[in-house]
């Protein structure tokens, strides 16, 4: 494709670029700062690699930076292997002196590990997935045997410790770039200004606009195909249909759910559409009176009609949700029952409560998501059943970035939002969103903390036994069922629209889009 970049910079035309119209600017370049798959997309498999990789089409651990790993037969102990001669990007900004080495395996690590770390408070000593599953608090230790062999040694077993190093989060920083920003002056220019070992590099980035990679030359694997790559960042979804279909952009995000048969009638587009390992959900901010009482949640999730809203909303391209786990994970319970919409059952359970009239704001994500391509309708949704119960509702929304940083403050009533899994770990859906660790860091977006219930996720991440961890994860269902902090609306599939000649693997069973392997073929 033939393209120009920039409106204000001098005109730029890049011949093999692709151009992929994302739904918003990433808060971060580092993916140990955020769970949003907004900065996922746009960092994690594009400008970094992790020690381990997980396979896009079986979930299988790969070799990614370690070449091998082994396992003490106590389980505590894991051995990596470096993949050696790996070169960091060079940029503008950064020209680095040496390859990747166990050096920069100890710094990235221990950067969200160590509170000693120089670069551990930089940017609020927020590092919200390895927080909310505690991987911070079991006595992890890194230990460098050699420049190619890292040793991480727990004090206890973790089975799924594997997947964990495994997700988008545990990206391989330069110590080199890191020091050097460091003695400068400017550390927070690490996050800003990334250097990794992944298929692309940062070229530049203008809020609101754009962000521009080149190809990393010197990539340990296969050069990705593309010579750049564009994130031209659209929030609207129905302009990005349009620029799709005008061939302003190749690859769209999101498309509405009722634009895909528009994109289906164009001979030269093509729609992607896979199950997706997500879960889009409403939580309840529990530490809020009547919401911390269980009777008033219960009462409004009866009152949620969901299979309306995945007609509405989904158009019947999600499954509803009983639980947090969707149908494709393997610790998935079929015999969960669904929470049918009762308005009845509401109104009798709000008459028991005693609280009086209620009413409540449901801040509503403002942009399309995988889990959710609409939030804004849904809540409209969701008012309209309130209103049948006598309970009113007020929809709060605001642009993406102080969406989030509002978030973290905490003081909303309801929030519709939802989870995109980075493994196929159960763990992922449970930890990261609901322990009393992710409520301290600001991913247990219900404020809700049970230590009984903390103490069975633990129970089930820790099993060895992969059917007792499916009749844990089965118990904790239940239990969420009773408490309601949050209620589980739909499981989406994941859809891109793009022009049929762009091939490759865009989308990938669990984390973020990855172009690394997208190339034009002739039709």
């Amino acid at each position: 494709m033939l393209f120009v970049v920039g409106c204000s910079e001098q005109q730029q035309y890049i011949d093999n670029g692709l151009v992929y119209c994302s739904e918003g600017d990433p808060e971060t370049f580092n993916p140990q700062k955020t769970v949003s798959g907004t900065a996922i997309d746009a960092t994690a498999k594009q400008l970094y690699n992790r020690l381990i990789q997980i396979d896009p089409e079986t979930g299988e651990l790969l070799p990614e930076l370690a070449v091998d790993w082994q396992i003490s037969a106590d389980g505590r102990q894991y051995l990596f292997t470096l993949r050696q001669q790996v070169q960091f990007h060079r940029t503008d900004y950064f020209q680095p002196s040496r390859a990747f080495n166990a050096d920069d395996v100890l710094f990235s690590f221990e950067r969200w590990l160590k509170r000693s770390h120089p670069y551990h408070q930089i940017g609020g000593a927020r590092y919200p997935f390895f927080q909310s599953i505690d991987l911070d608090h079991i006595g992890l230790k890194l230990v460098r045997v050699a420049d190619d062999q890292v040793r991480f040694e727990l004090q206890q077993p973790r089975p799924n410790f594997l997947a964990e190093i495994a997700t988008d989060f545990a990206v391989i920083l330069s110590q080199e770039y890191g020091l050097s920003q460091l003695a400068a002056g400017t550390p927070e220019l690490l996050d800003a200004k990334p250097i990794g070992t992944g298929p692309f590099k940062l070229r530049n980035y203008v809020r609101n606009q754009y962000i521009r990679y080149d190809r990393h030359n010197q990539y340990w694997g296969p050069l990705a195909r593309l010579d750049q790559l564009v994130f031209d960042i659209t929030p609207s979804a129905s302009s990005r249909v349009i620029k799709l279909i005008g061939g302003d952009c190749d690859v769209a995000a999101l498309p509405q759910i009722s634009e895909l048969g528009t994109i289906q009638s164009y001979d030269d587009l093509a729609l992607d559409v896979m199950p997706g390992l997500n879960v889009a959900y409403w939580a309840f901010n529990t530490n809020k009176a009547p919401f911390n009482d269980p009777k008033v949640r219960k009462a409004l999730n009866l009152a949620v009609d969901k299979r309306r809203i995945l007609k509405a909303v989904y158009h019947n391209t999600a499954v509803m949700a009983k639980g947090m786990l969707p149908p494709i994970s393997w610790a998935y319970d079929p015999n969960l029952p669904a929470i049918e919409h009762d308005p009845a059952q509401a109104k009798r359970l709000l008459e028991q409560a005693n609280v009086g009239p209620i009413s409540i704001d449901i801040w509503a994500v403002p942009v399309g998501r995988i889990y959710n391509p609409d939030a804004m309708k849904s809540a409209e949704l969701i008012q309209q059943d309130l209103a049948r119960i006598g309970v009113s509702a007020n929809i709060v929304s605001y642009d993406w970035g102080r969406f989030l940083q509002l978030l973290q403050l905490g003081e909303y009533d309801s929030v519709l939002i939802g989870w995109s899994a980075d493994n196929l770990d159960p763990d992922n859906f449970f930890s990261p969103l609901l322990s009393c660790s992710a409520l301290a860091y600001g991913s247990n977006r219900a404020r809700w903390c049970d230590p009984k219930f903390d103490q069975l996720m633990a129970q089930a991440r820790e099993s060895r036994d992969p059917q007792q961890r499916q009749l844990l994860y089965s118990q904790l269902e239940y239990q969420l069922q009773q408490q309601t902090p949050l209620v589980p609306l739909a499981h989406a599939s994941r859809i891109l629209g793009r022009k049929r000649h762009w091939q490759g693997r865009m989308l990938h069973i669990s984390g973020g889009i990855d172009f690394s392997t997208v190339g034009k073929e002739a039709l």
